[in-house]
């Protein structure tokens, strides 16, 4: 950093000035610091406070600088310079809004936002502008896989934003599911009649659109590459194989029902017993007219029974809600109402989900003579002529039965979903070891593949336990674990066509933003604009492999020398390869183990007899940062004994960084991350599920050092915790207090 010249700027607004000893900060900045040029602003976010800083970058060459002020979640804006790199030092949320106040609290205080001073100052020094990696050559095509009403309307949405789409599907005709449905759930008012698909006439639009080609009776054979160059080999059925390169993907292959020959005590199987995919081609057949058993016989009695083998508790079945299965078994007990008011129509439930304007139409449907019976079908039985239904009904809470000459079975949506990875990395290491029918097992698995990434992770994006495409589901429903492909509609989870085309419009919009982020060499989400990424120095590299196993987006691949090979488009940047390197050779340029290490050793620890414990806290700058934050805003008061610091992800944590913190004399280490597990609510999947993983080894570390386990501390924050996260600190604190100060300060 030969050229590099380090800048200090230090905010006395917002109560800062009025509170601590700016000149004595400034003093640290400067002697401690090591700045070059230290200047205090009475309002450093203003038009006149921007402008300093912008005159010292443009006149007085400051590459690096420190902003003393508020938390770096705040003036994102304000304090964007995109030629300097950027430290940020908390002094409002993190220090003088949650210290109590009170003379008696002065010197904590001051002590409190010295040290984040120092940090502000160290992080500095050790990070660099990035320069990014901008692609000349980055497609910006999208790719649609699957020609259902979510695909058509995610090819449809990205061509008429002006982007050309390649669209793969494997039948001879545009509009998958759809194509069987004889008339819609409503989604227009007045939300009282089932109303035409449309389906049609949206695959005569996408196939006449200019920037949309159409590729049928087709699959994609081969999918390697990254955003922004992903390469795609499209087999055509007749044997022909089209080349394509493509920005990103979206994967909109839809779902197939549910069996109902799997649920033969509700006489799946039997000749008069349907599902609802089955109701709608006798309705289509009858297109209007009377509705016919397969045997002929036109309806006269109809039963309904929702949630077949749905929401089961058994372990047999699917455990979820479909979320559309009630509005379609009305709908379809409007098509027999429509006809012949006088047909005996009975939709049997346990509890009525209707998304959207459900319940306008169902009300039009009770108006209409639709029967609505609250219980639970037991069996259902065949007898040719007529078929019984013995349920308990609810209301009553007595058992009984209904007769009608026709059942259907609201069986629930299944995923489209391609291979489980779980089951393909089980199958590939049997193989590699010889298992020839694992080897047998593997060819069919690949046969099943949607998109066949040639990603040493497997061929498939993970999914859920039940198949879904694993995804954000609450900050980011379309990302999958694939950076640059997208699932859309029930693909990503159970839901009508009004909420897949408006999912596949979504996913559309995330497609282009991905596109654009690529040809920029920017990150995708959630560090959108970030145009660092990871560089490993090889020449210390133990070929370990954790970093290629533990990412959790598939973004490391291994070279011909079995090295980790970086693909910087598919990564998020949140770092888990670096706390996954047990030699630290992997760092960003704006975030490294050397960046977070000096400042976990800026921090000024008292000696023993001082009596001032000094607690580190590593927060997950997504969750558990912002809930800190939130702690200072409603002036909720923690121990300032703390010092923390937010990091991109608890998996980038490096243990390294807890045991220099231990050996320098700090007396506890709190990990913060977000929610880990099945619902998981961590912004990157695996991240804190991967730290505390970690950190459950680090129990002979501390026994080699003479400290109690207790004195590394990992938990699960939500970014709504704001009061339970101050009283954490508080009651770690206190715990701290009763075990003692460590033994290690003077030796660090």
């Amino acid at each position: 950093m030969a050229d590099s010249k380090f800048a200090a700027y230090i905010c006395t607004g917002c109560g800062i000035g009025d509170t601590l000893d700016v000149p004595m900060l400034e003093k640290i900045a400067q002697k401690e610091g090591k700045m070059a040029l230290v200047k205090s602003h009475p309002f450093l976010c203003s038009t006149d406070g921007v402008k300093l800083i912008e005159d010292d970058i443009a006149n007085e060459g400051v590459t690096h600088l420190c902003i003393a002020a508020c938390s770096r979640r705040a003036k994102v804006e304000a304090f964007r310079f995109p030629a300097a790199a950027v430290s940020r030092a908390n002094l409002r949320e993190g220090v003088i809004w949650v210290v109590a106040e009170g003379a008696e609290h002065d010197a904590v205080r001051q002590e409190m936002a010295e040290d984040y001073v120092r940090m502000g100052c160290a992080e500095i020094k050790k990070m660099k502008v990035p320069a990014g990696n901008v692609k000349e050559a980055s497609s910006k095509k999208i790719l649609v896989v699957g020609g259902g009403l979510s695909g058509m309307t995610a090819a449809l949405a990205a061509a008429e934003a002006g982007y050309a789409v390649t669209l793969v599907e494997k039948s001879g005709a545009l509009g998958g599911f759809a194509n069987n449905l004889w008339k819609r759930v409503p989604f227009a008012a007045p939300y009282a009649d089932a109303q035409p698909v449309g389906a049609a006439e949206l695959a005569a639009k996408v196939s006449g659109h200019a920037k949309i080609k159409v590729h049928l009776n087709a699959v994609v054979a081969e999918t390697s590459g990254a955003p922004g160059r992903f390469a795609v080999k499209i087999a055509q059925e007749s044997g022909g194989m089209t080349d394509d390169v493509c920005g990103a993907i979206i994967q909109a292959t839809g779902f197939t029902p549910y069996d109902p020959a799997r649920l033969p005590e509700l006489g799946g199987g039997q000749p008069n017993v349907v599902d609802q995919a089955g109701l709608e081609a006798l309705a289509k057949a009858a297109d209007g007219g009377p509705i016919k058993r397969a045997d002929g016989k036109e309806v006269k009695s109809v039963v309904f029974v929702q949630c077949a083998g749905q929401r089961d508790a058994s372990g047999q079945h699917l455990p979820y809600c479909s979320g559309h299965c009630c509005a379609t078994s009305i709908k379809q007990a409007t098509y027999f109402k429509d006809r012949d008011a006088g047909i005996n129509a009975v939709v049997m439930y346990q509890d009525l989900r209707v998304p959207g304007m459900g319940e306008d139409f169902y009300r039009s449907a009770q108006d209409k003579g639709v029967t609505f019976v609250k219980g639970r079908a037991a069996r259902v039985t065949d007898g040719g002529g007529a078929c019984k239904v013995d349920f308990k009904d609810l209301i009553l809470d007595e058992d009984t039965s209904i007769e009608a000459d026709l059942v259907v079975l609201a069986t629930g949506q299944v995923p489209n979903a391609g291979v489980n990875l779980d089951e393909w990395t089980a199958t590939v290491t049997a193989a590699e070891s010889g298992d020839e029918a694992a080897k047998t097992r593997k060819d069919e698995l690949l046969k099943t593949s949607v998109l066949s990434l040639n990603y040493r992770q497997g061929p498939d994006m993970p999914q859920f336990k039940y198949g879904f495409a694993d995804s954000h589901f609450i900050c980011f429903p379309y990302e999958t674990r694939r950076t640059g492909i997208y699932a859309a509609g029930p693909v990503r989870r159970p839901m009508d066509i009004l909420q897949a085309t408006e999912d596949a419009t979504g996913a559309a919009l995330k497609a282009i933003q991905a596109v654009e982020n690529a040809a920029r060499g920017r990150a995708a989400h959630p560090r959108v604009g970030d145009l660092s990424y990871p560089v490993a120095r090889l020449e210390g590299c133990t070929q370990c492999k954790r970093c290629t196993v533990e990412c959790p987006f598939g973004a490391i691949d291994e070279d011909e020398k079995r090295f980790p090979k970086f693909n910087e488009e598919r990564c998020r940047r949140c770092g888990t390869c670096m706390g996954a390197c047990p030699v630290r050779v992997i760092s960003f340029e704006n975030y490294s183990v050397d960046t977070v290490g000096s400042q976990i050793k800026a921090v000024n620890i008292p000696d023993e007899f001082e009596e001032k414990p000094r607690i580190l806290i590593l927060a997950c700058e997504n969750d558990a940062y912002p809930a800190l934050d939130m702690a200072g805003i409603q002036r909720l008061s923690y121990s300032a004994f703390v010092r923390a610091i937010p990091v991109r992800c608890l998996g980038s944590v490096n243990t390294i960084w807890i045991t220099d913190a231990l050996n320098s004399g700090y007396d506890g280490v709190m990990l913060m991350g977000c929610k880990k597990g099945d619902d998981y609510q961590c912004h990157f999947v695996k991240g804190s599920e991967m730290a505390f993983y970690r950190t459950s080894k680090i129990d002979d570390t501390l026994k080699q050092l003479g400290l109690e386990p207790e004195r590394v501390l990992s938990l699960e924050v939500a970014i709504t915790d704001n009061a339970r996260v101050a009283k954490l600190i508080n009651d770690y604190a206190e715990q701290i207090n009763e075990i003692g100060l460590s033994p290690m300060k003077g030796f660090g």
